[in-house]
């Protein structure tokens, strides 16, 4: 069957450890060779074709925007606002952390600038306020994972391109999860902390933190409003956040000067660099496979494993969790997302619920080894060994587990603003 055919070369190349980019460049050269009649150099017209939309301007703005407002001051006064906010309340700092992330996030939508930023700030001031050290890695290397699922979110950027669902409904379904996650974060860091000493209420810190933080806190009602009131689009909300974190870094705070600009953007194009071409790839495989109705087989062969929707969830997120611990997310919803869409719509569920799902499953990955990110970077930034960092996040490994659980059960808390 030349289906399976396609599958095992891909299970091939991925377990020899190649490069993402030659995987689909094979998966793709087998699938015009086997269906396409030997025709290769549609493998670039389509993909060309693929890429000629205007959602995906929004990768680049967001990320540039990202990486602006890392190497600026908008960081450092968000967690300022934050702690003031937090500092009497059991465990506060560690609250702080994961509400600097989650704030932070929903500007960036990216997990490694999110941990990058908060944590470097974060990091040593829980260790002189005397919380463990593996407490701190794993609250950081936790919180950073919110990126992935707060809203603007580019890994759910990408599933919407690669299975056509509405990014704006995407961006509406993760505030559910994603508050859910950060409950049961905040829970966690409050009951474990609970006699910690903590200091009183500050009323002069808190309105200070809220001045200098103001500008800070407007960018993510700005992204998020402008989209919901229909002021523009998920892309627009790009460009929208790109502008405004440039102005307020270089005219309003004043951290950041033409020649750091430069410096950011050549980085975030270095990075664009190696993205791009595997998207390429990879949607100009997925338009030839669905031009040949091979999802459709695929669905077809799947179904007769499954005895019925409560059985394809259990037996996707088992998958979804074995491939995060061997592949970054964006990898795993460029190759899984456009086949497994359309089975989980044939056994009954919304194609925004399964795609929240699967985001949150593939969120674990970050945290977990041999290939998770997060623990990756965690590792670099704060000097720290491999299994020291793997021993920090477990329990909250369990946490997110829990949360995928009731986001699988309960389709309601991604679906209830969509109504």
């Amino acid at each position: 069957m030349p289906v399976l055919g396609l599958l095992a070369v891909v299970l091939l190349l991925l377990v020899l450890r190649q490069n993402l980019l030659v995987v689909l460049g094979c998966a793709a050269a087998y699938a015009y060779l086997v269906w396409g009649d030997g025709a290769l150099e549609y493998i670039v017209f389509d993909g060309w074709d693929a890429l000629n939309r205007d959602v995906l301007l929004s990768i680049p703005l967001y990320l540039l925007a990202g990486n602006v407002m890392a190497g600026g001051a908008i960081a450092p006064r968000l967690v300022r606002l934050m702690r003031a906010l937090t500092g009497p309340v059991p465990g506060g700092l560690a609250i702080a952390t994961v509400l600097s992330c989650g704030l932070f996030a929903a500007i960036v939508g990216s997990s490694i600038v999110t941990l990058l930023a908060v944590g470097s700030i974060m990091y040593p001031a829980l260790l002189q306020a005397g919380y463990s050290r593996s407490f701190s890695l794993g609250i950081i290397c936790a919180g950073g994972t919110l990126g992935i699922i707060i809203p603007p979110s580019i890994p759910l950027i990408l599933y919407g391109v690669m299975t056509s669902t509405s990014i704006a409904d995407l961006f509406l379904a993760g505030i559910g999860p994603g508050l859910l996650l950060f409950t049961l974060f905040a829970t966690y860091s409050s009951v474990v902390n609970w006699r910690r000493r903590r200091p009183a209420w500050d009323a002069a810190e808190l309105g200070a933190a809220f001045r200098a933080g103001a500008w800070s806190l407007m960018l993510p009602l700005i992204i998020l409003g402008g989209i919901y009131s229909g002021y523009f689009t998920a892309t627009e909300s790009a460009a929208v956040a790109l502008v405004y974190a440039v102005f307020i870094e270089m005219v309003v705070h004043r951290e950041l000067d033409w020649r750091g600009l430069f410096r950011i953007t050549g980085e975030t194009t270095r990075r664009l660099g190696s993205l791009f071409p595997v998207l390429m790839m990879a949607l100009s495989l997925n338009v030839f496979l669905s031009y040949q109705q091979v999802p459709g087989q695929i669905v077809t062969a799947l179904n007769d494993w499954f005895e019925g929707p409560a059985s394809f969830l259990i037996v996707t997120n088992l998958l979804l969790l074995a491939v995060g611990m061997l592949m970054d997310i964006g990898s795993a919803i460029l190759i899984l997302a456009p086949n497994l869409q359309p089975d989980a719509e044939a056994q009954g569920n919304a194609p925004v619920h399964f795609g929240i799902m699967m985001t949150v499953n593939l969120e674990i990955g970050y945290l977990t080894p041999p290939m998770g990110l997060n623990l990756i970077v965690a590792m670099g930034a704060f000097r720290v060994d491999f299994p020291t960092v793997v021993r920090a996040v477990l329990p909250f490994i369990a946490l997110m587990l829990g949360a995928l659980v009731i986001v699988a059960a309960f389709p309601r808390l991604s679906l209830f603003l969509l109504g």
